[in-house]
């Protein structure tokens, strides 16, 4: 496997520099007075995932070790063992050398202190000189490849895990990239469908304002690049549904994803939304972090529950509530991609959100000509009707959202699968009744 040629080479030069580093440091002798007199492999041959990499991207030798050392726990652990070193006078690890231990990996965890160390030893003036590889205008931070872990914002910068974005640690890799587990660190599932834009019903205003939408999806990066509009407006597309449930608002952004071939994922706000201060900035910012550079169409369902209205500042919590709605606003601005938010009732979004929504869409209940095709549409094929059911008279009868009329029809096909009813003995209107009465009584009302 060519990724595995090339990193043992790499894997070799890093440990030959971090050799050296360790040697000049304790004033060993040493062939060479400088970790950068070692030249770097030439990666002939066939081509890699890594080496395409470093072709791309043009890394100087200090970005290609601080890009093997945030990888070196995934591929090669004991290479950093050397860290471990006890400072005989202390009794205790070098403070200089950074470094953190796992709850579960015995290995040395790599830190920016660490980075620092490789790069410049006890060189103060060097040290400064190296901190642009953690900037936000740097390469690492802008393509999301690797960061420092600032989990604790009142450490020192530099105190932070070195983490390489697990994408790249695939890439480098097994070539495969992993999809995201949904979990309390990664609150957001992807979310597919096997419908088509035949399936989903809306009204024609509706419709018409969802094709701005794929509109934006198909020629988005062409306005943005070769129109030259990034320039002058916020990247990405940020859309508001709004709507009773059941009318179509997830169907729509499923669907969206499909044709577009983007992947969406839907955030969990029940695990983003934290009482503790600061920890639902932490979950946003590992959702966007992970999506900024791989176009994946972001939606947040219920999304009163996050976006909903600042309030007057009466209390610290209510101070950083409205810290966490401004957060919020600002990822959503910055992000390249879409982002969907989705709510039963638009006057519970804060207005500083639906002025910044290049597209506000309602999703009403469905009309009676809605209705009536939603029943067409709702059966399958193989199902038959008794001659007594009559979808018209239905459809003018009983005001149903899409996903209430899709509970019908799973009860009405349940019930007859149960009583030993076949295929062509047909539905009838009995049981659909009886399908319906149950919605109605879910929402409080009566036939």
């Amino acid at each position: 496997m060519s990724n595995a040629e090339h990193l043992e080479k790499e894997l070799q030069w890093f440990s030959q520099v971090l050799d050296v580093r360790f040697k000049i440091y304790f004033d060993k002798e040493c062939a060479v007075d400088n970790i950068f007199a070692l030249q770097p492999p030439r990666l002939n041959g066939q081509v890699s995932n890594y080496s395409r990499f470093l072709d791309d991207f043009e890394l100087n030798k200090a970005e290609r070790l601080t890009l093997l050392l945030s990888l070196i726990p995934h591929v090669r652990p004991e290479i950093l063992d050397i860290f471990f070193t006890q400072n005989a006078h202390y009794n205790r690890g070098f403070t200089e050398f950074g470094g953190l231990k796992g709850k579960k990996y015995s290995g040395f965890l790599p830190t920016g202190e660490t980075a620092m160390f490789l790069l410049s030893g006890g060189d103060l003036k060097k040290r400064f000189q190296y901190h642009y590889l953690f900037d936000q205008d740097h390469l690492f931070a802008q393509k999301n490849i690797l960061s420092l872990d600032q989990s604790t914002e009142e450490e020192p910068l530099f105190s932070g895990t070195l983490q390489l974005d697990s994408d790249y640690v695939d890439h480098f890799t097994t070539g495969k990239t992993t999809k995201p587990t949904f979990s309390t660190n990664f609150p957001a599932k992807r979310i597919q469908t096997a419908l088509t834009w035949d399936d989903l019903v809306l009204p024609p205003a509706t419709m018409e304002q969802i094709e701005e939408v794929t509109a934006w999806l198909k020629h988005g990066q062409t306005l943005m690049d070769e129109w030259g509009l990034k320039k002058r407006i916020l990247p990405g597309f940020r859309v508001l549904f709004h709507g009773p449930s059941g009318t179509g608002k997830t169907l729509t952004a499923s669907l969206l994803g499909k044709i577009s071939e983007q992947e969406l994922y839907r955030v969990d706000l029940s695990l983003t939304v934290s009482k503790y201060i600061g920890e639902t900035e932490k979950n946003l910012a590992r959702v966007f972090d992970r999506a900024s550079d791989k176009q994946w169409i972001l939606f947040f369902d219920e999304a009163d529950a996050l976006f909903g209205k600042r309030t007057e500042i009466s209390s610290a919590h209510d101070r950083y509530a409205n810290q966490e709605v401004s957060y919020l606003l600002q990822r959503m601005e910055d992000y390249p991609g879409m982002v969907i938010l989705a709510t039963n009732l638009k006057s519970n979004i804060d207005e500083a959100f639906t002025r910044r929504f290049q597209s506000v869409i309602y999703f009403p209940v469905p009309g009676k000509e809605e209705r009536l095709e939603l029943w067409k549409n709702a059966f399958p094929e193989q199902i038959t009707f008794h001659d007594s059911v009559n979808l018209e008279k239905l459809a003018d009868e009983y005001e149903l959202t899409g996903a209430s009329i899709m509970n019908v029809v799973r009860y009405c096909s349940l019930m007859a699968l149960n009583n030993g009813e076949s295929q062509t003995s047909g539905i009838t209107q009995d049981a659909i009744r009886q399908g319906i009465k149950k919605e109605y009584q879910k929402e409080g009302r009566t036939l």
